[in-house]
């Protein structure tokens, strides 16, 4: 750890004797380092390596911003300080709260019951502090006010259709034709809610000796926009899905073949239940949910064909992308 982190740590929140420890996680969202104190631990919250753009850092504002608004109301960290000083680590970070937990991806913890049942558990607390999140009240918060958040599907759907229209590492037919289909299918505007922006269960912590959500992690994508958005991205990669090997078919992996899982639509009504929204266009935000991921994430393919970035995650892209488009065709009945 530098002198400059060091010092910047003591006077700001307070944390003696610290030192950077092990990175937890980073890559292709914000980076996560432990940070080792006298007094425990915490972490420090930083654009990732390869960060090409100026307003890399814009991801770790809006995180600081929503989880420092949403603690109390939701399971969260605890933001502790926000340093947009690029001469202290050479560029913008934050620290939080580290929570003891456990982040779950292709395996169980060691003292979780092996079996349906906990995964069946597992999905419905995700849902349920998804429509915790939904049914805050955004207004009273202290955070940046959103122009026309009620419009948040058509804008993103004619943001990316644009975006992919004129910048393009190949050809995906699909982009264009699911873009087509959402715009004559789109349903009515929705009232705004806080929306994570990319929930599922990679996105958060569990408890390490009870099936029990400890926090909802990886908030760099927050907003403020349509919450069915914000569950279908989390039902798409639950239980079975129509192609094999599915794109990202790491996340949620554990739920793929589970005889006796919870369906989609038995994750939805729970949620609609506590949020009072109606979920007759569901299929549409499942869509949706693959068609606008698979949008985004090609611009990382592009940087990856361009030579700008090089990672096995923008290389699988190379795979990924055209398989999320496929199984949004499938679940619009386009193939």
């Amino acid at each position: 750890m530098t002198d400059k982190l060091s010092s910047w740590l003591d006077k700001y929140i307070g944390l003696k004797g610290a030192q950077l420890g092990a990175r937890l996680g980073g890559g292709n969202s914000n980076v996560t380092q432990l940070v080792l104190h006298d007094g425990g631990q915490a972490v420090l919250r930083r654009p990732p390596d390869n960060a090409i753009s100026s307003s890399a850092a814009a991801g770790v504002l809006r995180e600081y911003s929503m989880l420092k608004s949403l603690h109390g109301h939701v399971k969260v960290p605890q933001a502790l300080g926000l340093c947009e000083d690029p001469t202290i680590i050479g560029q913008a970070f934050s620290i939080i709260e580290h929570i003891d937990g456990v982040s779950i991806t292709d395996t169980l913890p060691p003292t979780y019951p092996a079996d349906v049942t906990t995964l069946n558990r597992m999905g419905q607390q995700l849902v349920d502090e998804l429509a915790t999140l939904h049914t805050v009240s955004w207004q009273s918060l202290d955070i940046r006010q959103p122009k026309d958040p009620d419009h948040y599907v058509r804008k993103q759907i004619d943001r990316w259709r644009a975006v992919r229209a004129t910048e393009k590492a190949r050809e995906l037919p699909l982009i264009e034709k699911l873009a087509t289909w959402l715009t004559a299918h789109l349903p009515p505007p929705e009232p705004a809610t806080l929306m994570h922006g990319d929930f599922h269960l990679d996105n958060t912590l569990f408890s390490k000796t009870e099936v029990k959500l400890a926090a909802m992690i990886d908030w760099e994508l927050a907003s403020v926009g349509n919450p069915h958005a914000d569950l279908a991205l989390m039902l798409v990669f639950w239980g079975p899905r129509s192609v094999n090997p599915p794109g990202f078919s790491f996340v949620q992996k554990l739920t793929r073949n589970s005889p006796d899982l919870l369906s989609r639509m038995d994750l939805a009504q729970r949620w609609s239940t506590q949020t009072q929204r109606n979920i007759e266009h569901v299929n549409f935000y499942l869509v949706f949910a693959l068609w606008r991921l698979a949008a985004i994430v090609e611009g990382a393919y592009l940087l990856q064909v361009q030579g700008r970035v090089d990672s096995v995650y923008a290389r699988n892209l190379e795979y990924d992308v055209p398989a999320l488009l496929t199984e949004a065709a499938d679940l619009a009945n386009l193939n």
